[in-house]
């Protein structure tokens, strides 16, 4: 295992804290005129998703934690686990609904997911940055009507509910983009 220095913070940098998991989501050096100077930060908890604002001395030392992502296939849902499947070794591993998250708002069966594993346990799973589904609950436009600029909500195959523009009826295939939840185009 490797060490990482608080003085060498980027983001995207992944260590050990405290039997944790974080990973740098800001950073600034601080040289303040007078005094020691410090690292100020915004980490994550890769674990859990909380997000803490903490301040380190340049000389301070963690160990560096190697994450592993392996592109994977989301194949099913049994009533208690969700199930992911390696697509090199076909090996199925079943996930919770916490190490899930958010990408349950954009996958259906057979999407593709990358699985982020620390220490060979996963922990997270993201969809692709744009997935394409189908809406299944849209009211018809309402001609004449601007009171909402021109969208209307939609809810999609994954109970997923979305804003979209007036042309979008239900039955429709759009795109989404997965990182902030919006819509892209009709499919």
């Amino acid at each position: 295992m490797g060490y990482v220095l608080a003085g060498d913070f980027r983001k995207g940098i992944t260590f050990e804290m405290e039997g944790n998991v974080m990973v740098i989501v800001d950073f600034q050096h601080v040289k303040p005129g007078k005094g020691a100077a410090f690292v100020r930060t915004k980490i994550k908890n890769v674990m859990t998703g909380s997000v803490l604002e903490r301040t380190f001395n340049p000389t301070d030392k963690f160990e560096t934690a190697h994450i592993e992502r392996k592109a994977m296939e989301y194949l099913y849902y049994d009533g208690e686990f969700y199930y992911c499947m390696d697509t090199e070794t076909y090996e199925q591993i079943p996930l919770t609904q916490d190490q899930m998250g958010d990408a349950l708002n954009f996958i259906v069966e057979n999407s593709k997911v990358t699985v982020s594993f620390y220490r060979e346990k996963p922990f997270s799973v993201e969809p692709e940055n744009f997935v394409t589904l189908q809406i299944t609950i849209c009211e018809p436009a309402v001609r004449g009507d601007t009171a909402t600029a021109g969208t209307k909500p939609a809810t999609l195959e994954t109970g997923f509910k979305i804003q979209v523009p007036m042309f979008v009826n239900e039955g429709d295939y759009i795109k989404v983009d997965t990182r902030d939840g919006t819509y892209m185009s009709r499919v």
